[in-house]
This record gives C-alpha cells, sequence and structure tokens, in this order.
C-alpha cells in the first residue's frame, strides 16, 4: 500500500462511532480495512477509533473533526504524537531534548500520550503538558467495500 499515516479519531459518544466509520469509510483508503475502537478507561464517554491511511497530502482533521496523526510503539501498543515524545524525553532528561534518550515504554503500556496546552494566566505565556490517557481495546471493525 506504500507509505502510511496512523490517525486517532477522538469521539465523546459512544453513538457517534457508526456515523464516524462511515466518514472513514468513504473519505480514505484504509489499511486491510481495519479500524481499531479505544475506550480512554477513565472516561465513560470517551473513545478513539485508530486506523491506518494511505498517506495523502491532506489535513485529516479538515475531513474528521478531532482527528491527528499518531505514532506507535508496537511492543507495549503506545500511541503517541512527535511532540509528546519530545515532551516526555525533556521530562525525563532535565529539560534535554535528546533523540537517543532511552524512554521506557514499559510505563507507557496501552495508552496514547498527547500534548495540551495549558493557558497559564498567571504567567505571560501558557505551556504544553503531557497527557496520558489510558486505553482499553473494545472492538476491531472491518470497513465494507461499497
Amino acid at each position: 500500500m506504500g507509505q502510511t499515516v496512523l490517525l486517532a479519531t477522538f469521539i465523546n459518544d459512544r453513538k457517534k462511532v457508526s456515523s464516524v466509520l462511515k466518514i472513514i469509510a468513504k473519505n480514505f483508503e484504509v489499511r486491510n480495512d481495519k479500524v481499531f475502537l479505544l475506550r480512554d478507561v477513565n472516561s465513560d464517554n470517551d473513545f478513539i477509533l485508530s486506523f491506518n491511511v494511505k498517506e495523502k497530502d491532506i489535513v485529516f482533521s479538515d475531513i474528521i473533526r478531532n482527528t491527528i496523526s499518531l505514532h506507535r510503539k508496537k511492543e507495549t501498543n503506545t500511541l503517541y504524537t512527535l511532540n509528546a515524545l519530545n515532551e516526555l524525553v525533556m521530562l525525563q532528561n532535565d529539560g534535554v531534548l535528546n533523540e537517543s534518550f532511552p524512554v521506557n515504554w514499559d510505563d507507557y503500556n496501552e495508552c496514547i500520550i498527547l500534548t495540551q496546552y495549558n493557558d497559564n494566566e498567571e504567567e505571560d505565556c501558557g505551556e504544553f503538558q503531557l497527557k496520558k490517557i489510558d486505553t482499553k481495546l473494545v472492538k476491531v471493525f472491518t470497513l465494507r467495500k461499497e
């Protein structure tokens, strides 16, 4: 299939899953036709659809709101953004960004690591902070060809 991009769509209502799956099927060439439904284990209403698509020069969130590109550490099933990985390294390495710094991925088993902008009103500017979402696989959907 060539280069693929891992995407995650965040949904705050289980009832929206089927309509989002239809949008995914209509607009993307999904690798192996598989879409994974994950649940935030700390929330009854927050779900994540994860899927690999053929790389295109488009803004994915223009097609499906709340969609971002992620990377995956297969051994621990950790999904993360590059910004989150950089923040994680700097947190664990005394503020120094070092691409060869060894991350202990076992600490991030079955989760999504993101950065979240924290607007601090007491200071002149906000900052990015790590956000860890513990996840559990709920279901694997196979998209139907139309």
